[in-house]
C-alpha cells in the first residue's frame, strides 16, 4: 500500500469515527467549512403567535418543525423595538454604547442621522471579510436610499432588494406590502402588483441559486407582521385587524417553508445554520393567548412579551436536535456568534458587549457564556436638534435578566422592582422588599452590575449628511412622528 492511499485510509477512518461519536464538526473544520448563516429577523411578534412557544389560535407548522429539529430557547433578549435591537445586532454593542436607544426612523426624519458605518462596526463587513457572499433583504430603515443610494453595497452586501422605508414627503414610499416601494441596484420604485415579502423571499432564493457553491450570509429582516393591518397573498377576503395579523403571521410561516424547501432543492440545507426570530414583541394593538393566558401585545416595553422574543437556531448535522433551553442569549450575541461560525475577526478597535453561543449551538458546551441579560430603549424619546439626534435621558432606564429573576434599573440609576419571571410571569409582584433570601442575592448580584455601565448614554454616533428638504423641522416637531 502506498503512502498517498495509507493517508487517504486514515482519513477515511477517522471521519467514520468522529461520526460514530458525534455528527458535529469540531472548531477547526466549522471555520473552514464556512457553514451559510441565514438570519431572519420578523417584524413586530411575540412568543404568543407562534404554537410551539405555547400561542394558542394560530397555526405555525414551519416554525413549529424549525424548532423541533434544533434548538428553541425561551430566554433571548431583544431590544424592545425596532431601532435599537437593529443596531444591537449590527454592531454587537448595548445602545447606551451604539447610541440608538431610541427608535429613529432616518427615511421618514432624516435630520442628517444615519447609520455610519465607518464609526460603528458592522456585522456585513465582518462576514464579507470572513469571504461570504452575502444579500439583504427586507427593512433597513437606518439610512436614506436616497441620500445614500449604494449604502447597502457600501457596508459590504453583494445584493440587496429593500424596502425604502417611509420616506419624508414621499407617499408612495410608504408601501411595503401591496405595489411595495422597492430599492435595489437598479434605484427606487413602485412594484405594481407585487406583495414586498413575496418579493425578497424570491429574491433570496435567486441569490441562493446563484451563489450555491460559495458561503453566504443572508440577512433577511422581514416586513411582515408590522402594521398596517393588510390581506396576504394566501388569504385576499380577511376583513379585521386581528383576522389580517393571524393571515400576516400565517404568510410568515408559509414564506420560511418555501426558504427551507429551496435550501433542499439545492442541496445546502445541510450546511446552512437558520437563525429564525423577531425584532420585539407585538404590536399593542393586538391581543393573543399563550398556555392559558390573555397577553397583550408589549412592543416599545420592557416586560417580558416586549424583549423577550421566540428564538429558534437550526442545522441538519450542525446543530443539535429537539432541543429546549433555557441558556441566556441576547441580540448583541449574533455578531461574534457569526463571526465565529464563519471563521472571521472582530473588526479592531471596537468594544463588542456580546458573547458567542457558537459552542453551544454546535453542541459543543452546556450553556451560553452568559449569567445575565440586557434589555433597554423602547417608547420613541428622541428629538432633533442643532448637536444632531440626541436621546432624551443621559441614563436610559433599562432591564437586567436572569433566567430566573429580573430587575428593572431607573433612569436614576437605581434598583427599582425586582420580579420572579418563572413564578410570575405578568410581573406584578415587587420583590425587592421580600424576605426570599434567593430573591435578596439576585437583587444584589443584578444591582451590582448597575455601576458597570457607562455614565452616560451615547447619543447615535454618525457624521451627519446634509441637510435635505425632507427633514424634520427642528424647530417644529410635533408629536405625529413619534411612533
Amino acid at each position: 500500500m502506498t503512502t498517498s492511499k495509507r493517508f487517504l485510509l486514515f482519513l477515511l477512518l477517522a471521519g467514520s469515527l468522529s461520526i460514530g461519536v458525534s455528527c458535529l464538526p469540531s472548531k477547526e473544520d466549522a471555520s473552514t467549512s464556512k457553514p451559510n448563516i441565514l438570519f431572519i429577523l420578523v417584524d413586530d411578534l411575540g412568543k404568543e403567535w407562534v404554537t410551539t412557544y405555547g400561542g394558542e389560535n394560530i397555526e405555525t407548522p414551519n416554525i413549529d418543525a424549525l424548532a423541533a429539529t434544533g434548538m428553541q430557547f425561551s430566554n433571548a433578549y431583544v431590544m424592545p423595538q425596532c431601532t435599537p435591537t437593529r443596531l444591537s445586532f449590527l454592531t454587537g454593542q448595548y445602545p447606551y454604547r451604539h447610541g440608538w436607544v431610541n427608535h429613529w426612523d432616518v427615511p421618514r426624519w432624516g435630520g442628517g442621522c444615519h447609520y455610519d458605518w465607518t464609526l460603528n462596526p458592522c456585522i456585513s463587513m465582518v462576514m464579507k471579510e470572513a469571504g461570504y457572499k452575502s444579500a439583504i433583504a427586507g427593512k433597513w430603515q437606518i439610512n436614506d436610499f436616497r441620500v445614500q443610494p449604494e449604502a447597502m453595497t457600501e457596508i459590504g452586501f453583494d445584493d440587496y432588494c429593500m424596502w425604502t422605508g417611509g420616506e419624508g414627503k414621499n407617499p408612495p414610499s410608504d408601501e411595503r406590502f401591496w405595489d411595495p416601494y422597492i430599492h435595489t441596484k437598479e434605484g427606487s420604485f413602485i412594484r405594481k402588483g407585487e406583495y414586498g415579502e413575496t418579493m425578497f423571499v424570491d429574491f433570496l432564493i435567486d441569490f441562493m441559486k446563484k451563489h450555491k457553491d460559495e458561503p453566504m450570509f443572508l440577512y433577511y429582516p422581514m416586513v411582515l407582521t408590522h402594521t398596517p393591518f393588510v390581506t396576504t397573498p394566501d388569504e385576499l377576503d380577511v376583513e379585521s385587524d386581528l383576522d389580517k395579523h393571524k393571515a400576516m403571521v400565517r404568510y410568515t410561516d408559509n414564506v420560511l417553508g418555501k426558504l427551507l424547501q429551496s435550501l433542499e432543492d439545492l442541496k445546502i440545507r445541510e450546511n446552512t445554520i437558520i437563525v429564525w426570530t423577531t425584532d420585539n414583541g407585538t404590536t399593542g394593538l393586538i391581543t393573543g393567548h399563550q398556555d392559558g393566558r390573555t397577553v397583550k401585545g408589549a412592543k416599545a416595553s420592557t416586560t417580558e412579551p416586549g424583549l423577550c422574543v421566540p428564538f429558534i437556531v437550526n442545522g441538519p448535522g450542525l446543530v443539535p436536535q429537539g432541543v429546549k433551553t433555557d441558556a441566556l442569549i441576547d441580540v448583541t450575541d449574533m455578531l461574534p456568534t457569526f463571526a465565529e461560525l464563519g471563521g472571521g475577526k472582530l473588526q479592531e478597535g471596537y468594544t463588542c458587549d456580546g458573547k458567542s453561543f457558537a459552542d453551544f449551538i454546535l453542541g459543543k458546551s452546556q450553556d451560553s457564556q452568559r449569567s445575565w441579560v440586557l434589555g433597554m430603549g423602547g417608547r420613541n424619546e428622541a428629538k432633533l436638534t442643532e448637536d444632531g439626534v440626541e436621546n432624551a435621558f443621559v441614563f436610559r432606564d433599562r432591564v437586567i435578566r436572569e433566567k430566573r429573576f429580573k430587575l428593572y434599573v431607573s433612569h436614576k440609576k437605581e434598583p427599582e422592582k425586582l420580579v420572579d419571571v418563572l413564578a410570575d410571569p405578568n410581573e406584578k409582584t415587587n420583590l425587592i422588599d421580600s424576605d426570599d433570601p434567593e430573591a435578596q442575592a439576585a437583587l444584589a448580584r443584578m444591582s451590582a452590575l448597575i455601576s458597570t455601565f457607562p455614565e452616560r448614554d451615547n447619543d447615535p454616533i454618525y457624521k451627519p449628511n446634509p441637510p435635505q428638504p425632507w427633514d424634520v423641522d427642528i424647530t417644529a416637531q410635533s408629536e405625529t412622528w413619534k411612533k
